[in-house]
């Protein structure tokens, strides 16, 4: 119990570490890190922390604190979670954030209602640090190139993964006790895609720098498919 606390934790610090202090981060060693184990590019992550600050800028100017609205990019594809007043303040939201600079597309998962509690938020804090932490634990999952939101119960899996990397990590987070619902907001690559990002030893580049290799595809839509 006490390992699996701790690695709780230390989920939930790497999480509000990501979403605070990621632009402070990318200088040193620990930015190092962060970067070589995502499947964006820096200047990608960049422009994901940009674009969540564009849309926290936007809320403010034109709904002050009335709303409960959190933003999350992801290779410039923003998930927008929390509780709105009403079903117009809902597609006003939508809208807005789809005008926001280099937002490419918009998933709306806004709840109508009001806001959640304190002990609501602290609760979905604490069920994403679950997440991560039973992503950790299991070999053939890596965490890192995973974005998990959490909200009233309800999980989403962002990132750009193969097809048997989402189901994978889709069965791991369903059997997280405390886990309502999986919404999975993927960019998918193909196996090939996946090999190419990988780093080569010497050998494997001098044989492949003379072929054709498989170029990376512009991200589209995600598939967006929810699973109770």
């Amino acid at each position: 119990m006490t390992s699996k606390f701790a690695k709780i934790v230390l989920a939930l610090l790497a999480a509000v570490q990501l979403s605070a202090c990621a632009p402070l981060m990318f200088g040193g060693v620990l930015g190092g890190a962060m970067v070589a184990s995502d499947r964006r590019t820096s200047g990608i992550q960049l422009e994901d922390e940009g674009i969540e600050q564009r849309s926290a800028t936007a809320m403010r100017e034109n709904f002050g604190s009335k709303e409960h609205i959190n933003f999350t990019s992801y290779n410039r594809q923003v998930l927008i979670t929390g509780e709105v007043s009403s079903d117009t303040v809902r597609s006003q939201v939508e809208q807005l954030i789809g005008r926001v600079q280099n937002v490419r597309g918009v998933v709306n998962e806004l709840a109508i209602g009001p806001a959640s509690s304190f002990g609501d938020r602290s609760s979905d804090a604490l069920l994403v640090g679950k997440v991560k932490a039973a992503m950790v634990d299991t070999e053939d999952v890596f965490a890192n190139v995973f974005k998990v939101v959490g909200e009233r119960g309800t999980v989403y899996l962002m990132g750009r993964v193969t097809q048997r990397e989402a189901k994978r990590a889709t069965d791991v987070v369903r059997g997280v006790s405390g886990v309502k619902r999986v919404v999975r907001v993927f960019d998918y690559i193909t196996e090939d895609e996946l090999r190419a990002m990988q780093p080569k030893r010497s050998d494997e580049a001098s044989r492949t720098s003379g072929g054709s290799g498989s170029a990376l595809a512009s991200p589209q839509q995600p598939v967006v498919t929810p699973i109770k």
